[in-house]
This record gives C-alpha cells, sequence and structure tokens, in this order.
C-alpha cells in the first residue's frame, strides 16, 4: 500500500488560525481544542488546512483530521480502520479511514480518544520508517 500524501505542510499553516478564529461557535471551539492535542502529538507534527478540514501530518503524510459540522465535530483519522479501539469511539465503513464524532450535548470517552490520536501518530511514523 502506498501512502497517502499531502504538500504543502508546514508547523504552523496561517489558514488553520483563520480557520479558528472564524468558527467560534461550540462545535468550531471544540474542533480547535482537539486540534490543539493532535498538533501535540510529536515536535515534527505540522498542520494545514485541506478541503475545509485541520489536517495533522507527519512530513507528507496525514494521520488525523478535525472537522466541524451544524451539530458536531469529527475527528478523524487517515489510517483509522487498522487502529485498536476497545471503546469502540471509531465511526466508518471506508477501507481505511475512521473518525470519532463528537455531540456538544453528549458525553464520550475523551482519554479513549486521546488514545487514539497517540495511536494513529505512531502508527503514521511506524508507517513511513517501512514505506515511506
Amino acid at each position: 500500500m502506498s501512502l497517502l500524501t499531502f504538500s504543502g505542510s508546514t508547523e504552523n499553516d496561517p489558514r488553520i488560525m483563520e480557520w479558528i478564529a472564524d468558527h467560534q461557535n461550540e462545535p468550531g471551539k471544540i474542533a480547535a481544542h482537539w486540534f490543539k492535542l493532535v498538533r501535540r502529538s510529536g515536535s515534527d507534527v505540522t498542520e494545514l488546512l485541506h478541503d475545509g478540514y485541520l489536517t495533522a501530518c507527519v512530513g507528507d503524510f496525514p494521520f488525523a483530521y478535525v472537522g466541524a459540522f451544524k451539530s458536531h465535530v469529527n475527528v478523524g483519522f487517515f489510517y483509522g480502520a487498522e487502529l485498536s479501539d476497545p471503546a469502540s469511539l471509531l465511526e466508518g465503513t471506508g477501507k481505511r479511514m475512521r473518525h470519532v464524532k463528537i455531540k456538544p450535548e453528549k458525553a464520550f470517552d475523551s482519554g479513549s480518544l486521546e488514545t487514539l490520536i497517540s495511536e494513529a501518530y505512531l502508527d503514521i511514523k511506524e508507517r513511513i520508517e517501512v514505506e515511506g
């Protein structure tokens, strides 16, 4: 399997800050919070705005994204189908991608989502080493 690549990721993409400034509703604030946690996965994490989603990469290789919608936020993983998910947070039926849907009014297991973020970061690092 060849790795998905996006060009143009940088340490601090100004479009991310613009997106956050333009999304000050509740879903936008939740998305900004989770993207901040994704960015903290490692010192080599870069970012870009891709198709309206806050996207985290290692080099040119994306591993996670965050998107805000009218009534929920998705925290997604480009290789989420292969992550362990003992809390059964991941949704989706695609070949590779999965996401966690966060609804502002509904409690969920944030610790397990943090674990998924860490796993996704470590997973892309391993994929880059093996395939990149």
